[in-house]
């Protein structure tokens, strides 16, 4: 496990925008060629509008001129273990194998938590035909 991954995720937790569930969330990607994207929850008054931390980080990594995941992080508020949501699992299969690790960690320590690959997330990950 990189810690700059766990950095990443930690401090982009640290700047979420959640006024309304008090939930802040933080994710880090690392891509294949060993850069970190980092992403947190930014929520809004309608509800609907608001943005998961995964899919902040997606996109800052498609930003910045990437498309591979290797892997991901995720933090919470605190030392539960916060899953992505579904949405979060299908926007990272877009960029990742089914075999990517997915580390929850710790939102006190930044300890992993939980790991899994992909698939085990999200087992029938829906793809584009190539």
């Amino acid at each position: 496990m990189d810690k700059r991954l766990i950095d990443a995720a930690m401090a982009a937790r640290n700047k979420a925008y959640a006024p309304y569930s008090n939930h802040p969330v933080g994710a880090a990607i690392l891509t294949d060629d060993g850069q970190v994207f980092s992403g947190c929850n930014v929520e809004n008054a309608a509800s609907p509008l608001g943005n998961c931390a995964e899919t902040g980080a997606v996109s800052a990594m498609v930003a910045g001129g990437q498309r591979k995941i290797a892997a991901v992080a995720i933090v919470g508020p605190d030392s539960r273990a916060c899953q992505p949501c579904g949405g979060c699992r299908q926007v990272l299969a877009e960029f990742g194998e089914a075999d990517m690790p997915v580390y929850l960690l710790d939102g006190k320590t930044g300890a992993v938590l939980e790991e899994y690959k992909l698939v085990e997330l999200l087992p029938h990950i829906f793809r584009r035909k190539q």
